[in-house]
């Protein structure tokens, strides 16, 4: 088995018994352990491996001049190889974040790395660092998210409009356009948004739209509605109901003669558009006429 692949295996804590075997069998496999105690000591982002290369092909030049001279150079330049290998290896493994993302009428869950779950709604995303996540629970999110999150270190939530730490409970938050919503479920959250700080108990609830946080009653809810594939909506300007309907169905609507910001109350499911369709139009007295993967509204 090709000794890169095995080295970068054993980076990643990822070798199976047979490749460990193996990789205990490559002949520079004590050097390798050796220098890996010692790579904790590095800071790879300043580590550059063309300079690196450089100087050992000049060492290399140097070595030429007797034939005993180069084989005494072997040995170091075979170690140096895998040191510019480990650190490319080590460094490209750290650094890289993990993306998981939804397209438009898709929900998906993901484990994290400490098994807490998230559960992503349509058209969003998460970002986060295998690697650094035992010490650093950090997720940036874009989108709508629920999370059902393992007691540990804190676990930060980053979104545009506002962060939201907890230590382990259940929670739910909405980052949309101008829109920047957190219900907790289970446990307690804490929430900052500019200059708004909330810790949230089970069944508050944090809604900020266009600026301005607007208070909410108690949830009653166990769950979020969109996990049942339901959206629900308690006096929302009418633009956020339209936003998510086409996030859940991938439709576009035209609103020539709609208030766009008349509240709504009301809830649309997501596995059957005409009925969703009826849902949120017949008590607004909107009329809708379906042209593809067009809907125009209007009023009767």
């Amino acid at each position: 088995m090709e000794k890169e692949y095995l080295i970068k295996k054993w980076l990643d804590n990822d070798l199976n018994p047979q490749e460990l075997k193996e990789f205990k069998q490559v002949d520079d496999y004590n050097d390798l352990i050796k220098l890996s105690d010692s790579l904790k000591q590095f800071k790879a982002p300043n580590f550059d491996n063309d300079l690196a290369y450089s100087e050992i092909q000049k060492n290399i030049s140097h070595k030429k001049s007797t034939k005993k001279e180069l084989h005494w150079f072997k040995p170091l330049l075979r170690i140096a190889s895998i040191i510019v290998i480990l650190l490319s290896v080590y460094y490209y493994t750290t650094t890289l974040d993990t993306q998981i993302e939804t397209f438009m009428a898709e929900k998906t869950e993901v484990t994290l790395p400490d098994d807490s779950r998230v559960n992503l709604n349509a058209l969003s995303t998460i970002t986060f660092n295998k690697s650094k996540w035992n010490t650093n629970r950090n997720i940036d999110l874009d989108g709508e998210a629920y999370f059902d999150v393992e007691k540990g270190s804190k676990f930060n939530v980053n979104t545009t409009l506002g962060t939201v730490t907890v230590l382990g409970t259940e929670f739910h938050v909405k980052n949309r356009l101008n829109y920047f919503e957190v219900v907790c479920y289970e446990g307690s959250v804490k929430v900052i948004s500019k200059n708004i700080h909330k810790i949230l108990k089970p069944g508050d609830h944090f809604l900020v739209i266009d600026g301005k946080f607007i208070a909410q009653k108690k949830e009653k809810k166990i769950k979020p509605s969109w996990l049942n594939n339901e959206s629900y909506f308690k006096s929302i300007p009418y633009k956020y109901v339209l936003s998510e309907f086409e996030r859940q169905y991938d439709i576009t609507f035209t609103t020539e003669d709609i208030d766009t910001n008349i509240l709504f109350t009301g809830n649309f499911v997501h596995n059957n558009k005409e009925l969703a369709l009826k849902s949120i139009t017949l008590p607004l007295n909107i009329t809708y006429k379906i042209q593809n993967s067009v809907i125009l509204l209007n009023r009767e």
